[in-house]
Parts: structure tokens; sequence; C-alpha cells
């Protein structure tokens, strides 16, 4: 019989619907049951895509004997971490305090007014190598709650206590430049670098685009001293990821992360968060590789395209944003948030095959030229099985093979479809259905760069089709809070209001699709979000903004997030945007707000910049950007040259106007007029703008020296 969760809308909680536990929604509801019979709550996280979460479903909630006691012993929450980041996120960090790591699936037990005592993640159903059963979780946490009430109430206090500290850790006077703070995460980073597999640290490992992205930076720097190891470490890295098993290597994409240093074997869930983040970052690196003559002989290898083709950097963007459309986007033109890692109850059973597979489907050649390029063998790379991964150059195959590189790869082309064709026979992952605006933002930011850099206006499309979605089934139309955002969109409904992250996001992705497109009205849609974001998150006493707004539900602590997990923190997202808008307006408000979010995350700013990449990387960008004014008819071929040029350029801070017209919304085009009937642009640094230039060539000229300010 179906519980209480059959009535949402979360494909995660639907998930549970059938579970004989007594599952509540998070709600008032649950928490009144809790008070009435004195019993501690267990608040259970997770999301549609999490393995484990799964398998503690299949062992322990599916289980009737186990659910029985569950239901007698607790009241039990299930929370989309996904959908409420703001619950997920105190009792996380609750989490961490308590045993020094979260993750997922989490199980929190608090009191009956929220506050949490006691938690973990995983638990099998009965002890097992050295953890304890979730029987005896259960039966320990009430037991207490019974017996040791005063130890509960006092550990609950000063858990809540510290959850409720000041993010900001006043007090540090910070003298560094942006730059120099950049510089010096940029280093920190590069001592914990993985010099033979690339990326940071061991297993797991994690793309971090956030980090790699301070290295491009690093790398644009011609003061830093280790600019070439930057560029170096960025190549090694990204090369390493696009030739793993954490890149699906048929239908393009990548994994959330790999469970080894190598990145071969991934967790196989798809988030939608991850792509888009990493689509701009291979298209910066390739903007770099292409600019590298401006290195000295010692700078980091990267991949150029040579005869005509893509690049490997070019080719990983390209594939990945057609993932997106493909795999993601719904036929409504919004993008999904997530496909799972399990497929009939195995983890990865969709992307692995074996040697036999490979020469039952393809000819004999080209299942051998597959075998090589793929990295396929009799004995797999993990469980019998092989994770297909880059394990060959098509170059290498073919001087192996004794065949034309032509050969080679009009081969794999074959087998590539071949493989994916016979891929949709399989059951495949499930599909988290959530639309989330913030990750929606992400991916509009994302393709809006694609469209531009790769001149591919079917990526801009998609970018227009998912804001529009956004903009029309994403807002209250009555009411107080008309025009606002919400931040699910779900079984056909919108429902949760947003948080920051949401507002930061997706005003983010409409100056990206403004820039990439020209049309003002995208600029007045992030404006007026960046506007309302300001009025509902932003905090006038201790600066900063808040992760849940003023008229949203308050929990048992106000959060201001600054460091990034997963996806960028709130703050970091809400800088960008600010950035970026008081590029293009001259606002000084919005340059004020981000130094007192400076001021207000000094001391993670001066002791752990890192924990902070993005907005470390925002801050470097307000201080060094240029603005690029772009004045004449749209389609005029010049004008046209002088966009491509800019895109195709080093991936230097920058924002690009356009103004076609005689009237204009952008401030910063206001004065900005077009010359003798002439194309004409203007370079502007610091609002100082160079005398206005007519041709492409000129406008390269102006752009590569600096200017007087």
């Amino acid at each position: 019989m179906p519980n209480r969760l059959a009535a949402e809308t979360s494909p995660y909680l639907l998930q549970h619907a059938n579970n004989p536990v007594d599952w509540f929604p998070w709600g008032e509801e649950a928490w009144a049951r809790a008070r009435a019979e004195d019993k501690p709550v267990l608040v259970s996280v997770g999301y549609a895509a999490c393995h484990w979460c799964h398998v503690m479903e299949r062992e322990s909630f599916e289980d009737e004997e186990i659910a029985a006691l569950q239901n007698d012993l607790v009241v039990s929450i299930k929370v989309d971490r996904e959908e409420r980041p703001d619950v997920d996120e105190i009792y996380m960090d609750a989490q961490q305090m308590l045993h020094g790591h979260g993750g997922w699936p989490l199980n929190v037990f608090c009191t009956p007014d929220g506050r949490p005592f006691f938690g973990g993640t995983y638990f099998p159903p009965q002890r097992r190598t050295g953890m304890p059963g979730w029987t005896d979780v259960l039966q320990g946490v009430t037991r207490a709650f019974r017996e040791q009430r005063d130890q509960v109430e006092q550990q609950a206090t000063e858990l809540t206590k510290h959850l409720n500290l000041r993010v900001e850790l006043a007090g540090e006077d910070l003298t560094e430049s942006p730059a120099q703070i950049r510089s010096r995460a940029a280093t920190a980073l590069l001592q914990a670098a993985d010099r033979t597999h690339g990326g940071f640290g061991g297993a797991p490992k994690f793309p971090q685009p956030f980090y790699l992205q301070l290295l491009v930076q690093q790398a644009l720097d011609p003061a830093a001293g280790n600019r070439n190891d930057a560029r170096r470490h960025l190549a090694d890295s990204l090369r390493k990821m696009a030739e793993g098993g954490i890149y699906d290597q048929l239908a393009g994409g990548f994994h959330r992360y790999a469970v080894d240093e190598i990145w071969l074997v991934p967790h196989f869930e798809k988030m939608l968060y991850d792509n888009a983040l990493l689509i701009p970052l291979y298209l910066d690196a390739q903007r770099l590789a292409d600019s590298q003559s401006s290195l000295p002989p010692s700078g980091g290898e990267m991949p150029k395209a040579e005869g005509g083709r893509d690049s490997l950097f070019t080719q990983i963007a390209r594939q990945t944003a057609d993932y997106l459309l493909d795999g993601l986007q719904t036929p409504d033109g919004a993008f999904y948030a997530s496909t799972d890692a399990d497929s009939e109850g195995v983890e990865g059973k969709y992307f692995v095959w074996t040697r036999d597979e490979l020469h039952e489907l393809l000819d004999e050649q080209d299942a051998e030229i597959a075998c090589r390029r793929w990295g396929v063998d009799v004995g797999g790379n993990w469980e019998g099985n092989s994770i297909l991964l880059a394990a060959q150059s098509p170059e290498d195959v073919a001087r192996w093979l004794n065949l034309a590189l032509a050969d080679v790869e009009s081969s794999l082309e074959r087998s590539r479809q071949t493989l994916l064709e016979h891929r949709t026979t399989r059951i495949p992952p499930a599909t988290d259905t959530k639309i989330i605006a913030a990750w929606n933002g992400m991916a509009i930011d994302a393709l809006a760069k694609a469209g531009a850099v790769l001149e591919e206006p079917r990526f801009i499309d998609a970018a227009e089709r998912a804001a529009r979605f956004i903009l029309d089934h994403m807002r209250p139309s009555s009411g107080d809070a008309e025009g606002n955002l919400l931040r699910i969109h779900s079984a056909g409904r919108a429902s949760v209001e947003a948080f920051v992250e949401d507002y930061g996001a997706v005003a983010d992705g409409m100056i990206s699709l403004y820039e990439s497109t020209g049309d003002e009205s995208w600029y007045t849609e992030a404006r007026s979000m960046i506007d309302a974001m300001i009025e509902r998150f932003w905090d006038h006493e201790g600066g900063g903004f808040f992760t849940v707004g003023r008229d949203g539900e308050q929990l048992i602590a106000q959060r201001k997030p600054t460091q990034d997990g997963a996806t960028p923190s709130g703050n970091a997202l809400a800088a960008r945007a600010l950035a970026r808008m008081y590029a293009l307006t001259a606002d000084g408000r919005y340059a004020d707000l981000i130094e007192a979010m400076r001021t207000t995350f000094s001391a993670y700013l001066s002791k752990a910049p890192t924990m902070l990449g993005l907005f470390v990387s925002v801050e470097d960008w307000l201080t060094d950007h240029r603005s690029v004014a772009l004045v004449g008819p749209a389609d005029d071929p010049e004008l046209q040259q002088m966009r491509r040029d800019l895109w195709s350029g080093e991936p230097r801070p920058m924002v690009v106007m356009q103004r076609s017209t005689d009237d204009t919304l952008v401030p910063q085009l206001a004065d900005k007029s077009q010359q003798d009937g002439r194309p004409t642009a203007y370079v502007c640094q610091a609002f100082a703008c160079s005398a206005p230039v007519h041709t492409a060539t000129e406008l390269q000229a102006v752009f590569d020296e600096p200017l007087s300010v």
C-alpha cells in the first residue's frame, strides 16, 4: 500500500512511495506527529541517482520487519536533497560535525523540534564489517532518547548552536589583491596535484571544475611564475578525464566521479550540473591551447586542431553539449536533473561491454579496432566486463594494425553508432525528471557559450528554449510571490520557493544568452532576477547572501552558502552574476556587494581560498575584465568576424555587448554609437574605453594592448 510520498512529485520521493516505511514528506505534519508521540525524528536525505540510497532502500526500507520496527520507534521523513538543499545543508553540516565526514544517503536523528543529535550515512540492515546494522541504530537511538534524554538534549542544543554560528568567521584584514589570492589558491592546488593521473588528490576523484577554472586564470596571468605549470596540469587533467571511463566514450557526457585515482571506474550516474560546468571549461582550455604561441618554450602541451578536425577538447565540449540535448533535454526544452547509476538493480550494467559482445555486433576488423581503441579485452577491466576508455589513440591503432588513419576513424564511427544502437535495446538507467532552476541556469550558460565559441546556433537555440521554460513555467503567476522564481518543476507543476543559487545561476545563464545573441530581453530578465535576489537574500547586517529568502521557510539555522561542493556555492553564483551585471551597467552597487562579500568571507579567503574557488575566480575577473561593445547591424560580415575572433581568442575575462538599433536598454551601450555607417567596436577596461575601431584586425590590436585607466 502506498505511503504519504505517493502524493509527491519528486522522482526520488516517489521511488520510496511503496516502501512499508511510514514515510512523511518534509513538513509540519511529521513534526506534529513527533511532538504528539514524543518520538525522535529520522530525517533521511538522498537523491534519485544515488547508488547507496538505492542499496539501503532495498536492504532496509523495503524489508517488512525492519520497516515495522522503524515505524514503531521513530517518525520518518524522506527528503530529496536536490529539491530541498536548505534542509540537506543543515543536516549534512550536523553529520560532519558529529563524524567529520558526510555523504548520501544521509540519515540524521532529531528531537521533535528539529534539532539533530545523531547521524550517519549508509547502514547495512544488520551489523557488517564493523558497521552497525540499521536495526541496531534504530534501537540504540530510541533507547538513548528515552533513557538519556538530558544528554540527547544537550547534544542537540550544542549542535544547533554551532549550526547557527556566523559562517563568515569575521575578523581578517585582507591586504592581498584578488589576483594575489587567486595565485595563492592556484599554488596550493598545484601542490596537491596528481602529476601522474591528473586532477587533485587520490580516490575517489571528482572533476572539480572550480579548481581547474582557477588554473585557467593562473595560466593567463603573465606575472604568475607557475603559469606554465598551471597550463600543463589543466591540460593533463582534462585529457585524462576525457580518455577515462568517467567519460562516456559512446554518447558523450561525464559520469559523476571516479571511484579510483585513474578515472577508470566511475560512479555511473550522470548529473546535469557536472556536464554543464565542464563544457565551458573544455572550451576555455581549447582557447588557451589555440593561443599557445604566447607561451615560452617550456609551456604545457595542449591539443590543437589538425587537418580541419576538432581537437580533443573541442570534441569533448561539443559531444557533452550534444549529450545534454540528446540525453537530458525535455520535450519542452528544459533539462532533467540526472540519470541513475543502476539499471536492473546493477550498477553500471547499461554502460559496460565484453569482448564477445563487440565481436558479435561488429565485423572482425571493426571489432579489433574498437577493442584496441576502447580497451576491451578478454578479462575486462571491471568485474569481468569492460568500461570503455580511450586506451589507444586512433593514430596508434592505425600504426599497430597497419591501416590508414582515415579508415580507422571511419571504422570507429561505424562501431560507435552500432554500439549506441545496441545500447538502446538494454534497460536504461532511470532518469530523474525533476527540472531544477539552478542546474538549468548552468546548462543555459554552458550552451550559450558553446554556441558562440563553436559557432553552433543549435546550442544557443537550446539555451533559449530552456530559459523560456523557466520564465514561463517556474514562476508564480499570482499573489504576493508573482514574478519570483520557483526551484522545481516536476510532474507538470512548479513548486518550492527558489534559493539564492537558483537566482544566481539563472541570471548568470541569461547574461550568457544576451552575450551570445545580442537580444536585450535576456539582459532585462537577468537584471530583474539579480535585483530580486538582492532584495530577497542579502544579509544587510553581516554581508553575503542567505540560502533561504526572507519569506521562505525558516529552519533551525540560517545558512549562508560559501564553500563550493558538487555545485558552486550560492554566494559564488550570486557574485558571478553581480560581476557581469556590473560590467554591463557600471552600477556601483553590484560591485559594492561583492566587496562586502569579500569582507564577510575574509577568513576563508585568507586561510583557505581554494574552498571558495569560484568566488576567488569571480573577484579576479571583476578587477581585470574588459567590456567589448560591438555596434552595427548584426549581420554585418566585419562585425561577425569581430565576434568570431573574440570568442575564439584567449579566454580572458570579458563581457561582449551588442547594439544593432538606435535604442538600447544596456547602460554601457548608451554612449556607444556606430561611426560613419561602419561596423564599430569599443574596448573598455574599468570603464575607460578605447577610440572606436572598425575592423577585426584593429579590434584585435586594441584588445591586445593594455588600456590607460
